[in-house]
């Protein structure tokens, strides 16, 4: 819980090769140096003890793709402050591109830390965000997010098949769709629209949670 307090999160707009889009936006600090951190972002070899194995041309202009389906190509990659990945999932979302893109910056603290940034921006079109909210993306990364403080804290890996089966991590989730609920209700939704939001994305990831 002290990781999901750890973050701040916001709602915002912004704008994609394919149209108008909205904003989840991840900001926090991790303890550990800033090449680190970007080597955990950038290496397959760690990419999987977080998020998922990846395969592809890692480099710009590439193209990558995780296990779980999603997959891109590398936009930007200035090592290491900035990186940015088109972000579909799906072989249906390639007929689509420019819809979803992932930006993560990142930047030297005063004491050896780094100070984390990721935007993800998806058009306004995109089919989940009616129903979930901002939370349809949003607890996905901050599920993955306590999984790379994990590694970066103590070099503990993930188990992606397990982690739903905790009742700590099912309470994660609740909190983490809470959270997602309020910067919701500060981007000027309606509470009633951000209730149901919060509920349908709390049932989506943790079906059993209470």
């Amino acid at each position: 819980m002290d990781e999901l307090a750890a973050a701040h999160r916001a709602m915002g707009k912004g704008s994609l090769p394919a149209g108008d889009a909205y904003t989840i936006e991840v900001r926090r600090r991790y303890a550990a140096h800033v090449d680190d951190v970007w080597d955990a972002l950038t290496s397959p070899e760690r990419l999987h003890r977080w998020l998922r194995p990846v395969t592809g041309d890692l480099r710009l202009g590439g193209k990558f793709e995780l296990d779980g389906g999603e997959h891109g190509e590398i936009l930007q990659c200035e090592p290491p402050r900035l990186l940015k990945v088109s972000w579909l999932y799906g072989p249906e979302a390639d007929a689509w591109p420019g819809t979803s893109e992932v930006e993560v910056r990142l930047a030297p603290g005063p004491t050896g830390d780094t100070e984390f940034e990721l935007i993800h921006a998806a058009v306004l079109e995109e089919p989940l965000f009616p129903t979930y909210g901002p939370g349809a993306g949003g607890v996905g990364w901050d599920l993955a997010l306590l999984a790379l403080a994990r590694l970066l804290a103590d070099g503990k890996t993930a188990n992606h098949d397990e982690v739903h089966k905790s009742p700590e991590v099912r309470e994660f989730i609740r909190r983490s769709a809470a959270a997602w609920g309020e910067a919701h209700l500060a981007a000027g939704v309606e509470p009633d629209h951000v209730a149901a939001a919060v509920e349908a994305t709390t049932k989506f990831y943790a079906p059993d949670a209470p």
